[in-house]
């Protein structure tokens, strides 16, 4: 499989910052637009609402006070009654358009809108605001009326230039707001990235690593964040994977040399018979019987092998309802003549009703392992005892209690490991291989059981298998 290439616009790198820069941007836009056009709406409505207010205050008062707009002397006096501030041009018409009333000289001016005037006079109400230049423009058309007849128009024009120049000023204050922020940001996704980036380069040569075998490579990664944690489980990772190796090597090792024993021995004395012409029948007879228990011990080795395979790969065949006690004699029922020639005395308490989920070949593995051992491994003259019981909290124990050599106190912790022996020399003479304690061990916890062995005060082991009580 060809390894993938790091793109660009594919890398975390990227889409990070893309991501980060495409939300700032968002913000800035809606910061200085929002705000600025909120703004910018209010003074429209302020303002326009404010000529509005003045020009039908005006256009009310002038209706009431004045039956006709004809004398500019009689719209002074009413307009210096109102005493109008605030206001940048007035101009006030009458029925004809004709100019009554301009202080400023509005209406000589270049763009005065006569026809916005004229269309006043016919009954149009018309308001204006607009932002132009810094300043802010608003305007009122607004007919004069007097006993339900136009009588003229008022035109009132505001400019402020005070308003314009805050809005102008905010506008800029938020433009460089905006461009530290931009600066600011930039600094950081930076820094972020820059830190993030580092501790996933980290992990990932740490992966490379491991990937080429070199599984005591460890991660040093301070914090408390999600890659701290997951360095912190890529270090127990490594650990398992290393102690997994160590113990695949010993394992190869250990089963090369297990079968190497017996098939050197086979190949020996096949060679003794073949090379040698004139050897007796009594001879070739005791070869064959050799090669047969050396052919019976490979066969024991290679299915303790097979069942240990099963085992890891978790393969389990269905479980059901299975009585240990009838396990339990069925194999001393097996195992009485080798106690017998061992010169033991085989013992049994079992109770009733001692029932477990499992399946009747695990439960004879793990029963017929620990007898065969108590036998095996046992003094001249000694004894082996099985009980079998239920416990108060509904546990079935079962317990083989041996008088043998027990197991010294620095080896009882190593006594489950594959291929595992206290004396070699002792186990093979025996015809074991270090492998059925280790398929207890698996198979115990397999079926959800807990297995411990502790030496006996005078002597002997004693193992003990626990399992949760089914009731049946």
């Amino acid at each position: 499989m060809s390894a993938r290439k790091l793109r660009f616009f594919s890398s975390i790198r990227t889409k990070f910052a893309l991501t980060y820069f495409a939300v700032i941007a968002v913000v800035l836009v809606l910061v200085n637009t929002y705000f600025l056009v909120a703004s910018r709406n209010m003074i429209f409505r302020s303002k326009q609402a404010f000529v509005q207010i003045q020009a039908s205050l005006i256009a009310l008062n002038l209706g009431d006070s004045l039956g006709m707009l004809s004398a500019e002397e009689d719209v002074l006096r009413v307009m210096e009654q109102l005493d109008v501030s605030g206001i940048t041009h007035i101009v006030i018409t009458d029925a004809e358009a004709n100019v009554l009333y301009d202080p400023d000289g509005n209406s000589f001016l270049d763009g005065f809108p006569v026809d916005s005037i004229t269309r006043t006079l016919e009954g149009v109400v018309k308001y204006n605001t607009s932002f132009y230049n810094g300043s802010f423009s608003s305007s009122a058309f607004t007919p004069v009326a007097s006993k339900g007849e136009i009588i003229g128009a008022v035109y009132v024009h505001d400019e402020d230039r005070e308003q314009g120049a805050i809005l102008l000023d905010m506008q800029s204050t938020l433009r460089f707001i905006s461009i530290i922020i931009a600066g600011l940001s930039v600094v950081m996704v930076a820094l972020i990235i820059w830190s993030v980036m580092r501790r996933i380069t980290s992990i990932f040569n740490a992966i490379k690593s491991v990937r080429e075998g070199q599984y005591s490579y460890r991660i040093s990664m301070s914090g408390s964040d999600e890659l701290a944690l997951l360095s912190d489980e890529f270090n127990s990772l490594t650990d398992r994977l290393r102690e997994t190796e160590e113990i695949r090597r010993r394992f190869v090792a250990d089963a090369s040399h297990e079968l190497k024993t017996p098939l050197t021995s086979i190949r020996l004395l096949t060679d003794s018979i073949l090379q040698n012409e004139g050897i007796k029948r009594e001879t070739v007879h005791e070869f064959i019987s050799d090669i047969g228990q050396e052919a019976e011990r490979l066969a024991r080795t290679t299915g303790k092998l097979m069942t240990l395979t099963r085992l890891d790969s978790h393969v389990q065949d269905d479980i059901e309802i299975v009585d240990i006690k009838e396990a339990v004699n069925a194999t001393l029922r097996m195992l009485e003549p080798l106690a017998v020639n061992n010169g033991l005395l085989l013992e049994s308490d079992l109770e009733d009703g001692c029932c477990i989920m499992a399946t009747e070949d695990s439960v004879h593995q793990v029963v017929f392992n620990l007898i065969e051992n108590a036998i095996k491994y046992n003094k001249p003259d000694g004894s082996v005892f099985v009980r079998l019981m239920v416990e108060e909290d509904k546990t079935v124990v079962l317990t083989v209690d041996d008088r043998g050599v027990g197991v010294p106190a620095e080896d009882l912790p190593h006594i489950f490991e594959r291929f595992y022996r206290v004396d070699k020399a002792r186990s093979r003479g025996a015809g074991g291989s270090g492998l059925g304690l280790s398929i207890v061990w698996d198979t115990v916890q397999e079926l959800g059981g807990k297995v411990t062995a502790l030496r006996r005060v005078g002597g002997g082991m004693r193992f003990q298998v626990r399992f949760d009580l089914v009731e049946s």
